[in-house]
């Protein structure tokens, strides 16, 4: 081959390394031969699929010859009922992870700097480089956002900010009045970007209503998915709500057809699903509830979640300990990217896959 084609590359895109998704169960099955795998590493929910979901898909199956509805209007007529706004400031994406990008492409350029927190989750990081944007990157505070140092990092070339709640891979959560408090110290041509991918798993009385803020703080997006406590990971589609003029200037850079038929009729259905919600939410408390139990009665310390996964320190290696799991057909997720060596992140699974985590780890760690 005489071309070198990584140096045609644009030189960010030469720095770059790619997201590291967790090891999905049939690489785990080619690599040992192990069956009846646990997968506790991607933040899914276990519960499976909505019925409701399956019938709708059935149905839309006939129709997978024709494109999707590009503008995916059902879905965004059922958003923009449910959380009381206007049609015009829903857009949608492949993913909340699409729309962060594009984000970040749309309102970012070199001479811009973006602010998140250690321990956030690595997409921040991964869209800034892309762009060759400026990461300013504040030490965490208890494992979470240090929303005063963030506010005292500003400047005038800050153009966007991203902020977790409840935070992967840590699953600390801010409080309602302490993120008013900060978005209230932003300058308004400073863009913040409120990603909730596990919003409906915050305690209720607890988590607030974001949503409702954009009127005061137009420079807030609020962004959420439906491939966590609704169940659509393998479909992937998430979306923001923001004020419509960012609104806008997203779907524009958008591209047309980013959500497939599938993933809009499911999405559309999944959110009038209540019970499934319901179901979802209280599986995860239960299980959140166990393996925090599992954890004191073992002497090992955790950071308390709000998510639908918790970080655990292992106390050694937690890249060695991810893969003495894996010999015993368990698949968790182990966070040394993120600068917590010791540590694994544990999504939460049904209270059978629970159990054999639990019983893979005490074998592991010789508890």
């Amino acid at each position: 081959m005489s071309c070198d084609f990584f140096n045609l590359a644009n030189s960010a895109l030469q720095k770059l390394q790619p997201y590291q998704a967790g090891k999905p169960t049939d690489e785990l099955e080619r690599e040992l031969g192990i069956s009846n795998i646990v997968k506790l590493a991607s933040n899914e929910n276990p519960l499976g699929l909505s019925a409701s979901v399956k019938s709708a898909l059935e149905k839309e199956l006939s129709e997978l010859t024709r494109y999707p509805d590009a503008n995916g209007y059902y879905l965004k007529q059922a958003l923009a009922s449910k959380y009381a706004v206007n049609l015009n400031q829903v857009t949608l994406g492949n993913g909340s992870n699409d729309l962060l990008e594009l984000i970040a492409r749309a309102f970012v350029n070199a001479q811009h700097e973006v602010i998140f927190s250690q321990y956030a989750f690595v997409v921040y990081p991964l869209v800034t480089q892309a762009i060759e944007a400026k990461a300013v990157v504040v030490p965490a505070k208890d494992y979470g956002h240090d929303l005063d140092a963030m506010a005292d990092a500003i400047t005038e070339n800050t153009k966007l900010i991203f902020i977790a709640n409840p935070n992967n891979p840590t699953g600390t959560f801010l409080a309602p009045a302490a993120l008013k408090a900060f978005l209230s110290k932003v300058p308004e041509n400073v863009l913040v970007v409120l990603d909730e991918a596990y919003f409906e798993y915050a305690d209720p009385q607890l988590r607030g209503n974001a949503i409702a803020w954009i009127d005061t703080f137009p420079n807030l997006i609020v962004s959420r998915t439906f491939s966590k406590a609704y169940g659509l990971a393998g479909l992937r589609i998430g979306y923001t709500i923001s004020n419509a003029q960012i609104a806008e200037l997203l779907n524009r850079l958008r591209q047309p057809f980013s959500c497939n038929a599938l993933a809009l009729k499911a999405a559309t259905t999944v959110l009038q699903d209540e019970k499934y919600l319901e179901e979802s939410i209280a599986l995860n408390n239960a299980g959140m509830a166990d393996l925090s139990a599992f954890f004191t009665a073992n002497g090992l310390e955790y950071i308390p979640s709000m998510g639908n996964f918790i970080t655990v320190n292992v106390q050694r290696s937690g890249a060695a300990v991810y893969q003495e799991l894996l010999q015993e057909g368990v698949i968790v997720r182990p966070i040394a990217g993120y600068g917590l060596a010791n540590h694994l992140r544990i999504s939460i699974g049904t209270m059978a896959e629970n159990q054999r985590f639990k019983q893979a780890l005490l074998k592991v760690l010789q508890l």
